[in-house]
């Protein structure tokens, strides 16, 4: 199955040792030096009605996820599954 980066965007990530939904995937990790995904980006649950940001994003390796469909993707993340601190910006 071929798929590209933009139709993995619209894409919701449940995680499937947990059972909880995770997001929507935001953006990839990409080796250029072998052109394959390393991992897909989840962006961060919205903090106060989006009014102050977002949270650390998820980093979810390839290995862990186990099953990509066609409107869901599928992950086995029990350990693999990291936060990566989001960038803080100030408001103005």
């Amino acid at each position: 199955m071929d798929c590209r980066l933009s139709e993995l965007r619209c894409r919701e990530v449940i995680n499937i040792s947990t059972g909880t939904r995770v997001g929507y995937v935001g953006d990839a990790l990409v080796d250029l030096k072998d052109g394959r995904i390393v991992a897909l980006i989840v962006p961060g649950p919205a903090r106060f009605l989006g009014l102050f940001g977002r949270e650390d994003d998820y980093i979810l390796p390839w290995p862990c996820i186990t099953r990509i469909g066609p409107d869901v993707i599928l992950v086995d993340g029990k350990g693999d599954i990291r936060r990566d601190r989001r960038e803080r910006r100030g408001f103005f």
